[in-house]
């Protein structure tokens, strides 16, 4: 299946993305077409999941649960090795794929390959080391004479709800590790980005996981509404924004999750800092994939004694991105998932626009390529920034107090991760403490990410952590087990008497 996904790509065919259910591929449900933003035409075709094949993949899913948990870690490890080899022989070719359906540029799709032969990597190394513990229960009168044990077991049935803006290296993620912990996991692709699932699943296929590991279904909301709902189901890890976390949350009920929700990251540019670095990381990663990530550079705060240094700066550094054809080389910002969502960027900068602030750059799309944007200045309660844009534009503003300015990331409903450019170590440690976030890339903007470090939010940025290790905490359970009247430990309660 991988070798005909990809060939109906290189081909610029419409590439047929088939579920994968009970070990077989194919489906019955409405065709599903997918618009290259770019390209303006179908560029990939699923059929919808029925309510029988719904009804039939989690029934199968239970099934399936114990013969995946019986796999040892080192076979499971194993396959995840050589999955992360094989995207790596895949890269250029998978990249193509990713740049047609999403309009990422594909020098960008390469890195998002890479990063998913490295999560499985990580992946592999995890699952060598579930282990348990040895619980000290003769420290306690209470224990004295017992041995209790623990070990982390599989959860039995996990659910992967992936997003469109990183389609293979989060599902890498979340299926990698659901397979790392010994589950059977349940895959929803997103409507924007059903081949490249369908190629990540066939890639793991195809490197050895067991077709009882796995089964990949295609639609909307309906769908995981339906998938989030089912009993068989233990656990849920779903990436996406806030409201379809909520109503993820609602469908579930009493299950266990991780929720990687939106973001609306800021970066501060404290008086000490380089600007032309920071003027230079900030255009880099505020523009990478549109802006189309939940840590996308969105507010930067920049010192006022150094403001109209770093937007001059920062306005040249993004004057020098090169915006056009995904497939080029050349191309550093490409197509949004669709023209409503440029049409967002057009429309919230104009909104800053009437509300006082300065539109320095772009405020324009071409279809679904949203020109890189700059509102200088916008006041407080504007859209651009109060709410997740997602999308090619930078809101920058000045700030006079740090204490103040820590306050104004605060007043975000999101808390996912920030930036901040200084070198006072004061500061640093400051800003770790009472930044709401969770996590903060120093000398970095808040759009730095690596694989195998816990990554997630706080408010509505979600809970739980995404990131091999955190997440095989999420997708196991642990189980104790205790042996009475059965001791490793010195189990007698009298003091040794003294000998005469």
């Amino acid at each position: 299946m991988l070798q005909d996904l990809l060939k109906a790509s290189d081909e610029n065919d419409i590439v047929e993305a088939p579920p994968y259910l009970s070990g077989s591929w194919g489906g019955v449900g409405p065709p599903l077409d997918r618009t290259g933003p770019y390209l303006r035409r179908t560029v990939s075709r699923a059929p919808t999941a029925t309510a029988d094949e719904i009804g039939t993949a989690i029934t199968r899913s239970g099934q399936y649960a114990r013969r995946t948990a019986s796999l040892a870690p080192a076979v499971r490890a194993d396959i995840l090795e050589t999955a992360s080899r094989n995207a790596t022989a895949h890269r250029d070719r998978l990249a193509r794929l990713l740049a047609l359906e999403l309009g990422k540029p594909v020098k960008d799709s390469r890195t998002e390959i890479d990063r998913v032969a490295s999560t499985f990597a990580v992946c592999a190394a995890e699952a060598r080391r579930i282990d348990g513990e040895t619980l000290p229960v003769a420290g306690w009168n209470t224990g004295v004479g017992n041995t209790a044990f623990t070990y982390r077991a599989p959860a039995g049935v996990a659910l992967a709800i992936t997003p469109f803006n990183a389609p293979a290296n989060l599902l890498a993620h979340k299926l990698g590790a659901s397979f790392a912990a010994g589950n059977t996991t349940l895959v929803k692709a997103p409507p924007q980005a059903p081949a490249t699932s369908a190629a990540v699943v066939a890639l793991l296929l195809d490197s050895g996981m067991p077709h009882q590991a796995v089964q990949l279904l295609h639609g909307g909301g309906e769908v995981g509404a339906a998938l989030c709902a089912a009993d068989e189901v233990s656990v849920i890890s779903f990436t996406g924004s806030a409201a379809t976390g909520t109503a993820v949350a609602r469908a579930a009920g009493a299950k266990r999750l991780a929720l990687e929700l939106g973001g609306n990251a800021a970066t501060i540019v404290c008086e000490d800092a380089d600007v032309a670095t920071a003027a230079q990381v900030c255009a880099r990663t505020g523009y990478s994939n549109s802006g189309q990530s939940c840590i996308s550079v969105q507010r930067v705060y920049v010192h006022r004694s150094r403001y109209a240094e770093f937007l001059d700066a920062f306005t040249a550094a993004v004057d020098a991105l090169v915006v056009g054809d995904p497939l080029l080389e050349t191309t550093d910002v490409g197509s949004m998932v669709d023209e409503n969502a440029a049409e967002r960027v057009v429309s919230w900068a104009e909104e800053a626009r009437r509300l006082g602030a300065s539109v320095i750059r772009g405020g324009t799309r071409d279809g679904a390529t949203a020109a890189p944007t700059i509102v200088a200045n916008p006041p407080a309660h504007a859209s651009v920034v109060v709410h997740e844009v997602f999308g090619a534009l930078v809101a920058v503003l000045p700030f006079d107090d740090f204490e103040t300015v820590v306050d104004q990331c605060n007043t975000s409903r999101y808390g996912l991760q920030a930036g901040l450019f200084t070198q006072d170590i004061t500061r640093i440690i400051t800003a770790w403490r009472r930044l709401e976030v969770g996590g903060l890339i120093v000398n970095g903007s808040s759009n730095f990410r690596l694989d195998h470090v816990p990554f997630g939010g706080v408010k509505d940025s979600g809970f739980g952590r995404e990131a091999p290790r955190w997440l095989i905490d999420d997708y196991t359970v642990v189980k104790t087990l205790m042996l009475r009247g059965l001791s490793v430990w010195g189990d007698s309660r009298e003091l040794p008497k003294e000998n005469p």
